[in-house]
């Protein structure tokens, strides 16, 4: 009986930290043609640079309007809470594989023009949750 009440709770206290998530909403805008080259840093860098500071890819995504996907990348990230995605975000704009990556790519010019980030609590009817 002892062990079904721990396991009850352990189970209990996973979902409720499941329940704390959040997600960023990140919307990239390139300089033009430089979409393919941030494609190419996410794709063979970025995202396990995110994996090592708990920062969780849901997906990316380019948009179906002909003029914004030659410019624009958006992808969605999970972190464990509000205050874990700022201190995520900290340590990987500290990373040194992260910094070497960003200049290394930046070498024929910048790539990002402007970034946007908005952080989203699922709605209480949302399969997220």
């Amino acid at each position: 009986m002892t062990r079904k009440l721990l396991l009850l709770a352990l189970l209990c206290s996973g979902f409720a930290m499941a329940a704390d998530r959040v997600y960023e909403l990140r919307t990239y805008t390139c300089f033009e043609g430089k979409l393919e080259a941030l494609k190419a840093r996410f794709r063979d860098h970025t995202i396990e640079i995110f994996k090592r500071h708990g920062m969780e890819s849901v997906g990316y995504w380019v948009p179906q309007d002909a003029e914004r996907s030659k410019t624009t990348l958006i992808y969605i990230l999970v972190h464990p809470s509000l205050e874990a995605a700022k201190k995520n975000w900290a340590e990987f704009n500290a990373d040194p594989e992260w910094k070497k990556v960003s200049a290394e790519s930046q070498i024929n010019g910048k790539i990002v023009q402007k970034s946007e980030s908005v952080f989203m609590d699922p709605a209480d009817f949302s399969m997220l949750k």
